[in-house]
């Protein structure tokens, strides 16, 4: 729709076509957030949990150098376990579809190709931000300018709580970007329900969310929406004991020199191992519930709103 090397699935294009909810799900948990086989066993879960909802799923990826709008099941696969695959942000899209690589989305990555699409609303686990001691590593995610310039509805479990997530609200708020808390007046922390840090805004029901989305697009606004779901309660582990494990694997990255784009990746992989396993548990289950959440919210925008603003072209 957006570019000539957007391909979508003719379920996807059908669904956009006809007006029926869709959402748009990234790939990098696939490749560089989870091992196998449990990356591949939670992408099937939740397309599954969004078509249960009665929405269409639409997970994006660059394959050979193609923006690939939902995925085959061979082709999650191989998102799943190619080992030299991408981890691609906004920065290296054109990178990697020029040279006819593949690449596994980002946030950043996924909104844009989703608002290149048509889709309104995304899910994913938890966003990037401003990273703790900013001030030596100037390392803030790309996630932040893509929310501030790309009008899709991101449903998530807050930052993920490695992050700086005061900073890391205060970036959002600098620039124009909505932060909506679900059912709760504090802004959650991926694997734990509360940050300890007051959320900016609060809704409770999907219907409503839907509202203040449809309400943005309608006022011609172009930032994102970020729509912060806490974990569920007997799948989250309390902050506290999650700050042990996260100053440790923080100190043990810093110590080996891990920089850049690893070190999410390496920070998630080392707080699982820490954790026995118990982060790597609730992020599979915030994962799911995000799905739901953005699901219902697609539904809500599909069948309630009276004027649907036109997708980018």
């Amino acid at each position: 729709m957006g570019t000539p090397m957007l391909q979508l699935t003719d379920e996807v294009r059908t669904a956009l076509e006809t007006g029926r909810a869709v959402v748009a799900l990234e790939t990098t948990i696939l490749s560089h957030g989870m091992p196998y086989p449990q990356n591949l066993e939670t992408a099937r879960a939740v397309e599954r949990v969004v078509r249960e909802a009665g929405a269409v799923p639409a997970t994006i990826a660059v394959l050979a150098g193609n923006i690939c709008v939902g995925l085959s099941d061979a082709q999650l696969a191989h998102v799943a376990t190619a080992p030299s695959i991408l981890k691609l942000s906004r920065s290296d899209l054109a990178y990697a579809m020029a040279t006819g690589r593949d690449g596994a989305t980002t946030v950043a990555a996924t909104m844009l190709c989703a608002r290149w699409a048509g889709i309104d609303v995304f899910a994913t686990g938890g966003i990037g931000g401003v990273h703790r001691g900013v001030h030596e590593s100037m390392d803030i995610s790309a996630d932040i300018e893509e929310l501030a310039r790309t009008p899709v509805a991101v449903v998530c479990a807050g930052a993920k709580a490695l992050l700086d997530i005061p900073k890391t609200l205060e970036a959002l708020e600098t620039r124009g970007v909505p932060v909506i808390a679900v059912g709760s007046d504090d802004f959650p922390a991926f694997w734990s329900r509360s940050s300890g840090v007051p959320s900016p805004l609060r809704l409770d029901a999907p219907e409503a969310i839907a509202s203040v989305v449809w309400t943005q697009r309608s006022l011609g606004l172009q930032t994102g929406i970020l729509i912060a779901r806490p974990i569920d309660r007997r799948d989250e582990i309390p902050r506290e004991r999650m700050e042990a494990f996260i100053g440790v694997a923080i100190e043990e990255s810093r110590a080996a020199g891990i920089t850049g784009k690893a070190v999410t990746p390496w920070l998630l992989g080392r707080i699982a191992e820490l954790s026995a396993g118990l982060s790597l548990t609730a992020n599979v289950a915030l994962i799911a519930q995000n799905a739901l959440l953005a699901a219902q919210i697609a539904l809500s925008l599909t069948e309630d709103r009276t004027i649907r603003p036109e997708p980018h072209r």
